[in-house]
């Protein structure tokens, strides 16, 4: 016996509501075929596969889903369809599909579509109907886009997030009086104002909430106080002067304005003066600690520069000509702000908590026990305020006692201002100036690791401060284990050990070789110790993993 499984889906919920409706007639035409196909021993699972609305573009359907974890649990063996583009549109989720069928033994057939999936011409002749089945997914959803352009810039209200003030009748908008009023309101509080901050108080104390909305089944979103991203939108939203935005330009439309074009422009005009204010660079949170006194091996000094990426921001210290240039070609320093800087406090504070070779450095040997006991306090004092969260104060102590820090291929030399230091520690020297002791120099050696034109500063004699990478040590776990149950024969295959994980074969035998790195990288992946460029992603994107220890090493970065 063949037990077969129909699934139908229809793009739009246009028309479910017939007494026949298009899912209707897709399962009638498959349990008619199934019935032809009695004599093979195929039988009809009375559980319902049907996806009303859903598009063929994505795998994210519900009956989709329980069709796939049917399949999972051995509960289908045939997929029935009424053609191929009602399964999936998409040629990389007909793939994903496929796989997981194959490692079930499960196959799928079209009723109007004759092919057979278990030859490569079936496959071939499959893969083309499906670049035909996504092609006109794609000029389908072209036509739509350039209909909603074309729309917009007529003025027309194409849908969407229903603003505050406005209804929709015969798909246009209508300006609702009551809450007109509230828009209006909220405009003039914001020119009196002045900032989003106080007008979300206020708007908080006058009770007012985001427009309350009853959708078709019942249920309600909205009616809640606003947050300040909801006043920044309402503020800046052109519907309220009787524009229509589409992808950054607007068109006059064909609804009314609730906000005068004069209220309009003081509001924008507020609101830009409050971002410059914003992106001032005095609100920088972390501002760069070593500014003007970092210098490279020809004694040409190092600029700040910054980047963002994922709204989250970098900064780095980098030489002249990769300022002027940024290709690699150029050659030249680029260093992460924060290494470096943490690289130069270190040293620094490790002198102002070593009491004995502080008085080495600023010639203190002269002094009494008691002027000791109280230079060493005021040192460790001076120690927690450089290594403390207050960036302004710890960039004020290092530009007053770093004198020059100079960097050179194998190691880092800081100059320390003497003079500085001993008034910071409130000594009273003993001796005279002395000009062969107006400069303390602080070296320390280290090594740079390069990630393409970045550089890692890696300090002799400090233990990396790294932690082991989770999924990576879950990468590594995962291919012992896998090894682990074929060595035991506890899995006789690698399809035997798909069937039991949500995975596929193919991430299976990728991962599988890993149980073969060597004892030490493993070790070092364990302890956090593995090169940076040494990653899950690079793992898993390996062709082929070298059987040698020493070719391993050179293969995942290590330096030779």
């Amino acid at each position: 016996m063949k037990r077969c499984a129909i699934y139908t889906r229809k793009s739009t919920e246009d028309g479910l509501e017939q007494d026949f409706n298009s899912l209707q007639a897709q399962r009638e035409a498959c349990e008619a075929y199934i019935k032809s196909q009695r004599h093979e021993g195929w039988k009809h699972l009375t559980t319902e596969y049907d996806d009303g609305g859903y598009s063929g573009g994505t795998m994210d359907r519900p009956a989709l889903t329980k069709l796939l974890a049917a399949v999972e649990r051995h509960e289908v063996d045939i997929i029935v369809v009424y053609k191929v583009d009602r399964l999936t549109r998409s040629l990389a989720d007909f793939s994903k599909i496929i796989e997981r069928l194959d490692q079930q033994n499960v196959s799928f057939v079209s009723v109007t579509q004759a092919f057979n999936t278990t030859s490569s011409m079936g496959r071939l002749t499959l893969n083309v109907l499906l670049s035909f089945a996504q092609f006109e997914r794609e000029v389908t959803a072209e036509r739509i886009r350039d209909k909603i352009a074309a729309s917009k810039k007529k003025g027309m209200w194409m849908g969407g997030n229903l603003p505050l003030g406005y209804d929709v009748e015969d798909r246009k908008l209508v300006i609702n009086k009551e809450e007109a009023a509230t828009v209006r309101l909220l405009f003039d509080l914001y020119i009196e104002l002045g900032t989003v901050r106080l007008l979300k108080a206020e708007a908080d104390r006058l009770g007012i909430v985001t427009k309350k909305i009853i959708r078709k089944d019942g249920s309600v979103t909205g009616g809640k106080p606003f947050l300040r991203g909801n006043l920044y939108r309402l503020l800046s939203n052109p519907l309220y002067i009787g524009l229509i935005p589409h992808k950054g330009e607007t068109y006059s439309g064909q609804h009314e304005a609730i906000i005068d074009q004069e209220t309009w422009d003081h509001v924008q005009q507020t609101m830009s003066g409050n971002r410059r204010e914003r992106s001032s660079p005095t609100n920088v949170k972390a501002p760069f600690l070593l500014t003007g006194l970092v210098f490279d091996e020809a004694g040409e000094p190092l600029y700040q520069a910054q980047a963002s990426k994922d709204g989250k921001r970098y900064r780095y210290y980098i030489s002249k000509q990769l300022a002027q240039n940024a290709e690699p070609e150029a050659g030249g320093w680029r260093l992460p702000a924060s290494t470096l800087e943490e690289a130069i406090l270190n040293p620094i504070r490790e002198l102002l908590c070593n009491q004995s070779r502080l008085i080495d450095v600023l010639h203190l040997k002269d002094h009494n026990l008691p002027d000791l006991q109280l230079i060493n306090k005021h040192a460790i004092a001076l120690a927690e305020k450089i290594m403390s969260d207050d960036t302004v104060s710890r960039k004020g102590l290092l530009q007053a006692v770093i004198h020059r820090v100079e960097l050179q291929l194998d190691s880092i030399s800081i100059d320390v201002n003497r003079a500085a230091l001993v008034k910071l520690l409130q000594i009273k020297m003993l001796d005279g100036p002395n000009e062969d002791r107006t400069i303390v120099s602080l070296k320390i050696a280290m090594k740079l690791q390069r990630k393409g034109i970045e550089a890692k500063l890696v300090i002799a004699g400090h233990a990396s401060t790294h932690q082991p990478d989770p999924d990576l040590c879950r990468l590594i776990a995962k291919a012992r284990h896998w090894f682990d149950q074929l060595a035991s024969g506890e899995a006789k295959s690698v399809q035997e050990i798909a069937s039991r994980e949500p995975v596929f074969v193919t991430e299976i035998s990728r991962v599988l070789p890993l149980a073969f790195l060597s004892p030490k990288i493993v070790e070092d992946i364990l302890a956090g110790r593995q090169p940076e460029t040494l990653t899950v992603r690079q793992l898993q994107r390996l062709r082929s993993l070298a059987f040698d220890w020493k070719a391993q090493r050179i293969q995942l970065g290590y330096p030779a």
